[in-house]
């Protein structure tokens, strides 16, 4: 029997990832369906039923939440919470519901606790809180992870999470009052580049990052939903010795938007100065997965955005 993949939050830039990553490895026992919040309000659990009734899925991968970059986060905790919160019982619930034999949800590296040691593993995710920017959308996520555990237990469901490092591509949200470093950074430099004016990076640019490309994201989140069986989390990211700070990932921008002048507005806040992933796990599964290179992935992004200047979310 065929498998029906829905897909929460479809149309973003993971949604777009694994959309790039199931066509690129079709299979005639997949049906894909890629959802946009128009499609159902998910903070609904009536209308997520609805949803569940009318497509009847045999395989989720729940992208869809609430997110910001940092200074929305700081601005919004409690909203941060709340919405994921409903957002996640309604699909986690349905899932459950409707029998759904596998559910893979997308958490993120900021749910790891604020003081630790590094590298973090998949094994220290409630080992403490979460660095106060961003509490809110933490706790939600780190949520998913205990109703896996808690579905697993009382009702024998597959249900599971991946917890990727910092994602970019194509499809990003370009807007630039609550998006993520790069895309807010490609949308700066094509500003800049048409004004003949410097590139601002707001903090100092020292903090250090992981960045995953979107499409190389997903072929891993695809190998997850078709391979991976435990309930336990995975980290899907590039290895330690790949990190660069944001004044590389400046620069790397800058380089391929045709950009020179690049200023650092140091009032700004800088966020966590690193929380380095180590993706053993993932090299035990996959030993020979390759990654896009960096810059290269950086150019198709920057690329993308001003081929797509117009139809951007931004």
């Amino acid at each position: 029997m065929g498998k029906k993949i829905l897909v929460t939050g479809g149309t973003g830039l993971v949604g777009r990832g694994i959309e790039f990553a199931a066509l690129s490895d079709n299979r005639e026992d997949e049906e894909w369906v890629f959802l946009s919040s128009k499609d159902c309000d998910l903070t609904n659990l009536d209308e997520t039923r609805k949803l569940f009734e009318a497509q009847k899925p045999t395989h989720i991968i729940h992208l869809a939440a609430k997110v910001g970059g940092l200074f929305s986060n700081l601005r919004q905790n409690a909203e941060f919470f709340r919405v994921n919160m409903l957002i996640n019982d309604s699909v986690v619930r349905c899932c459950y519901e409707f029998k759904v034999e596998k559910l893979v949800s997308c958490l993120s590296t900021c749910i790891f606790p604020d003081k630790t040691t590094y590298p973090i593993d998949e094994t220290m995710v409630h080992d403490g809180p979460p660095h106060s920017s961003n509490f809110g959308y933490a706790y939600a996520k780190r949520m998913l992870d205990v109703q896996n555990q808690a579905y697993r237990q009382q009702y024998g469901c597959q249900f599971t999470s991946v917890i990727p490092t910092n994602i970019f591509g194509p499809h990003d949200n370009y807007n630039l009052e609550d998006s993520h470093v790069i895309p807010a950074l490609i949308h700066k430099c094509y500003n800049a580049q048409r004004s003949g004016t410097a590139l601002t990076v707001y903090g100092s640019g020292t903090p250090l990052r992981q960045f995953v490309y979107s499409r190389d994201l997903g072929r891993l989140m695809v190998w997850t939903l078709r391979e991976y069986t435990e309930t336990e989390p995975i980290i899907l990211s590039v290895g330690e010795e790949d990190e660069v700070s944001i004044k590389q990932v400046a620069e790397s921008v800058a380089k391929s938007m045709g950009v020179s002048d690049l200023q650092f507005d140091t009032a700004k806040a800088d966020g966590q100065f690193k929380k380095t992933a180590n993706n053993a796990k993932l090299r035990r599964y996959l030993p020979d997965f390759q990654f896009t290179p960096f810059e290269q992935a950086m150019k198709e992004s920057c690329d993308w955005f001003v081929e797509n200047y117009e139809v951007a979310r931004k």
